[in-house]
């Protein structure tokens, strides 16, 4: 099998803003969908949860921006701002991604159901299918009490609940079938704001503790059993995987006296100066040894909360961290990573700053929001981001705009007036990661898909030519993982 990358920035040459690989040139071959595509991250081939007659099938896929808000979700084309689906949802809304490029994982009211966003790539041979449905949240829901973090890693997708500490892990790739695709089901000994992470051996990562404290973090393997156990992590919260080694996953987790990380099947420890440092929201990338995360230094924040100008940068191969200036503000839903591991930080000052994750150097400055203030409460409103297909997707409530940056060039290529103001945000794009792949004998100049990963191939990803394209198409923390906030206190979660 030949593998093709096709990374999201190389989407450009197509046209950004649509997903758009090799399609069926293939006569008699219809549209039913068949076959399956590989990914790491989930199957990129679902199946049905809506009958068959009910889609319609595209040359390419447009990314659909999913809106959490007071009273539900709203999903739109992020090729033109149209409104697909509203939906009423009680309680407040979280989201996150299930893990299979479709489905978003939607927390409210003790319970989480997936979303349907509509858009199916389906793989046929040595090509692929893409289909496009209207969104609807399906009917596969999990109860799980004070519903809390979602971590898709590798090809399964881990759900915690805080209220219980029971642990789902489920494969994503079934429920494009209708199913939730339950694989394991445990739970920790006590009760606690946690977190658990598939690892790529069939263990499971996960913290240990109580509503009171936690600073255990356990690696069980596929028959439960402890293989690597740290005490050394009070507070501990934010998990973010970084490029894994010879030997398996690499994962970094924040605690209040520096992070540690799980590397090699031990835990390691990164040494901080002075005796308080906590990064309890983390971003990582799996082509990157570098971990983005916040950096925060005083246990007991003026006001009760602390607003950090500099960011940290861990690195997971030798226990270090180094960090940056920024010399500007930011919260915990202003962090994300671009599709070559670039560093994402939305600041205050209304900067999206596009960083070097090995160097820290400045790539790109994008004016993107006016200026703002963190919010009181981390549940309202307020700047944020999320990232795929090659494009930072910036929310400014305030405004009620949404603007579109390629991470690439940092251009902005599109803007768009939001009909709700939302308090987050999740972009789906049909996949679950940028690679195919393609049966032995396939023409690579076939389609101008597999031109265009060729030259992500070659070029290390395909850069963004131009952009007129564009137009064609104390209780919990909330922190890491897209998942809560920073240090602004609330009944109930802390960030």
């Amino acid at each position: 099998m030949r593998t093709i990358v096709m990374k999201r920035r190389a989407v450009a040459l197509l046209g950004v803003g649509v997903l758009a690989l090799s399609a069926c040139a293939g006569a008699g071959e219809g549209g039913a969908p068949s076959g399956g595509g590989a990914s790491d991250g989930g199957s990129d081939a679902g199946g049905d949860t809506a009958p068959a007659s009910d889609r319609t099938e595209v040359g390419a896929l447009s990314p659909r921006i999913v809106l959490a808000h007071d009273g539900g979700i709203t999903t739109l084309d992020s090729a033109d701002g149209s409104t697909l689906s509203s939906e009423d949802v009680e309680g407040y809304v979280r989201l996150n991604p299930a893990g299979d490029g479709r489905h978003v994982a939607v927390s409210a009211s003790d319970t989480i159901t997936m979303y349907d966003t509509g858009l199916l790539a389906q793989g046929h041979g040595d090509h692929f299918h893409y289909y496009v449905q209207d969104p609807a949240l399906t009917d596969l829901s999990l109860d799980a009490p004070m519903p809390g973090h979602v971590v898709p890693h590798g090809d399964r997708t881990a759900l915690f609940a805080d209220g219980s500490g029971e642990i789902t892990v489920i494969d994503p790739s079934a429920l494009g079938e209708g199913d939730l695709g339950v694989l394991e089901e445990t739970s920790t000994a006590d009760p606690h704001h946690g977190v658990a992470v598939p690892l790529s051996d069939g263990g499971l990562l996960t913290t240990q503790g109580t509503e009171e404290a936690r600073s255990t973090v356990q690696v069980l393997d596929a028959d439960g059993n402890v293989t690597a156990e740290t005490d050394d992590c009070p507070g501990v919260h934010g998990e973010a995987a970084a490029q894994s080694t010879e030997s398996g996953d690499v994962i970094s987790l924040g605690c209040e006296n520096g992070p540690v990380i799980y590397r090699d099947g031990e835990f390691h420890k990164v040494a901080i100066e002075g005796d308080y440092q906590r990064s309890g929201n983390q971003k990582g990338h799996e082509d990157s040894p570098i971990v983005l995360a916040d950096h925060k230094v005083q246990a007991d924040p003026a006001g009760g909360a602390e607003h950090p100008t500099e960011i940290a940068l861990i690195d997971t191969r030798d226990d270090t961290m180094s960090t940056v200036d920024l010399g500007s503000p930011y919260w915990f839903r202003s962090l994300d990573r671009g599709p070559d591991g670039e560093a994402l930080v939305l600041t205050a000052d209304g900067e999206l700053n596009i960083l070097d994750p090995d160097t820290g150097e400045m790539l790109h400055e994008v004016p993107v929001t006016g200026e703002w203030t963190e919010p009181e409460n981390w549940q309202e409103p307020g700047p944020m981001l999320d990232v795929a297909d090659g494009t930072a997707f910036v929310v400014d409530p305030a405004a009620q705009t949404l603007t579109m940056v390629d991470v690439a060039s940092g251009e902005i290529y599109r803007e768009l007036d939001l009909p709700v103001v939302p308090h987050e945000i999740q972009v789906t794009t049909g996949t679950a990661s940028g690679e195919y792949e393609v049966a032995p004998g396939a023409d690579d100049g076939a389609g101008a898909g597999d031109a265009a990963s060729d030259d992500a191939a070659s070029d290390g990803g395909g850069e963004h030519e131009d952009h007129e394209d564009h137009e064609d198409h104390e209780g919990h923390e909330h922190e890491g993982h897209d998942h809560g906030s920073g240090d602004g206190e609330h009944e109930g979660h802390e960030h």
